[in-house]
């Protein structure tokens, strides 16, 4: 009674299937902001803005210095003078208060001091916070250029992190905002692999429209106003935590530098892995569909280099198996799941008391148990040993392996400094049998991470 209860809470959680389901918020750093006029009604308009995300290459989640040049002009008959506001901290969700930091405005290229009040929080109206409050002198006409710049942290869960900043304050300036542009920039070249758009990865989602070219990506907008219910929201920029991009280059690096080298072509598979995985499902997103074919490429290559390796062998099958498991649930096993089971029968079959090869297997066992049975001396795999035999992809290991070219994708760069690889992904410990939930049939798994030296 007991497992069914729980079968059929999770039934009602996860009522609509999808290869990604969202986890609780993490706690959520203060996002950037525009300028926001006093409480008094004001002739002053916001002609142009352009803001600037740029992000750092620090570890964790990283930071981003933001830099906001606004032009204001007054529209009025007479000279205006108020107190503008600038908000400098935010509930995280948790009650607690996070800062920016190394705040700088400047008035026509000169800075100005300003100072700490308490105003309503943006996300929490019923909670005061300090705010930065500045005043300003705007004349008849003239344009006044204002900068507001300072440092903000990443949100989120490694290997994702997302930065914010927040339109809607500047709804108070007169008419509608003129223009804006704002700029995404990377300290490295942007794709659709380390920044991930059309998808929501739990706790935001990119705002669309944007394009991609070099390390920026770019949004404009021309006469809106910005709010909640207007065309042009709030902005939200979700990335691969810098650290762990940064990574990834370093791996494709050594590819390039040293092609025959199979333990260089198992990290860097590891590496797509590490960032095409999610806590719960996979990133679905053009971006995610490059990853994992280049997961697979690079395993295939490790492989093909050295067939005898377990550890590796198994670390395919790992995202083989992970891949088919979600996608299992609308489509029935995928070929990429027998792919998995070949995978893993290889393994044990190279290193069969191998403590990573036997706790991936058990891993895949709990996956596809219809497929890949436990038996007193280890496994019986019956989706590979049926009649008729399931059509199998062709094989990973290939008998020789003549040294090619890298990748297009893998371009040499400047190595950093080497950074510690994330945890792998973390796989399912327990499945129970699909129960049919109306119109879709998920199953809650609890993801538990564990630190693996290779796969």
């Amino acid at each position: 009674m007991k497992r069914i209860s729980i079968i059929f809470l999770t039934c009602i959680l996860l009522a609509f299937p999808s290869a990604v389901l969202a986890d609780v918020a993490p706690p959520a750093n203060p996002p950037g902001s525009n300028l926001q006029p006093g409480s008094e009604t004001t002739q002053v308009r916001m002609v142009a803005e352009t803001v600037l995300i740029d992000v750092r290459a620090d570890n964790g989640l990283g930071t981003a210095r933001i830099t906001a040049d606004f032009t204001m002009r007054n529209l009025g008959s007479e000279s205006e003078s108020m107190a503008v506001r600038f908000p400098i901290t935010a509930n995280d969700g948790f009650g607690n208060y996070p800062e920016i930091k190394e705040l700088v405005i400047k008035v026509d290229g000169q800075q100005i001091p300003y100072q700490r009040v308490n105003y309503p929080d943006i996300r929490y109206q019923d909670q005061d916070v300090p705010w930065a409050e500045f005043n300003i002198t705007f004349p008849v006409g003239e344009d006044v250029a204002v900068q507001v710049a300072y440092n903000i942290n990443g949100s989120g869960y490694m290997p994702f992190t997302a930065f914010y900043y927040i339109l809607e304050t500047g709804a108070g300036w007169k008419d509608t905002i003129g223009s804006a542009d704002v700029i995404l920039r990377l300290p490295y070249p942007g794709n659709a692999q380390n920044i991930i758009n059309n998808m929501q990865i739990g706790w935001s989602e990119t705002t669309p429209g944007g394009a991609i070219e070099g390390n920026e990506m770019r949004w404009h907008f021309d006469n809106f106003e910005p709010g909640p219910d207007g065309v042009v929201q709030n902005m939200e920029f979700d990335l691969i935590a810098p650290a762990v991009w940064q990574n990834v280059l370093k791996e494709q690096d050594n590819v390039t530098k040293n092609p025959n080298d199979n333990e260089a072509w198992g990290r860097l598979a590891k590496a797509y892995k590490n960032i095409f995985l999610m806590g719960k499902g996979y990133r679905t997103d053009a971006g995610g569909e490059e990853l994992y074919r280049l997961s697979i490429e690079a395993y295939e290559k490790c492989l093909a280099i050295n067939p005898n390796d377990a550890q590796w062998h198994a670390g395919f099958a790992d995202l083989l198996a992970n891949r088919s498991y979600w996608d299992s649930f609308s489509n029935g096993p995928t070929s990429d799941a027998y792919r998995a089971l070949d995978e893993t029968h290889t393994a044990l079959q190279l290193a069969p008391n191998d403590p990573k090869v036997l706790e991936i297997a058990e891993n895949i066992h709990y996956m596809f148990q219809d497929g890949m049975a436990q038996t007193e001396s280890g496994y019986d795999f019956l989706w590979l040993t049926q009649t008729p035999a399931p059509n199998l992809p062709t094989p990973t290991v290939a008998p020789a392996f003549e040294p090619t070219s890298v990748p297009s994708t893998l371009t040499p760069t400047t190595v950093p400094e080497p950074i510690p690889a994330e945890p792998e992904p973390v796989l399912p410990q327990s499945k129970p049998s699909l129960p049919i939930c109306g119109s879709a049939a998920l199953i809650g798994v609890i993801w538990l991470g564990r630190k693996r030296k290779r796969g």
